[in-house]
């Protein structure tokens, strides 16, 4: 699949340089880039929910507990 977007000189000319500096095509600069922002979104989602569940039940477990809980 093919994207294509439009940046200033001045944004494209930073993607090109700091792509080239760290060694990586444009391509993979943006797409590593994007991969990124959506999986740190996801997990700041879960961490939020987890957050909520939290304050509800405060409850906490030692390692020990949850071994034994487990059967390990």
């Amino acid at each position: 699949m093919t994207i294509s977007l439009r940046l200033s000189e001045e944004d494209a000319k930073l993607i090109k340089d700091y792509a080239k500096i760290n060694n990586i095509s444009v391509s993979d600069l943006i797409r590593q880039a994007v991969i990124e922002k959506i999986e740190d979104e996801i997990d700041l989602a879960a961490y939020n929910r987890a957050a909520e569940e939290f304050k509800k039940d405060p409850k906490t477990y030692t390692l020990d507990e949850v071994e034994k809980e487990l059967g390990l």
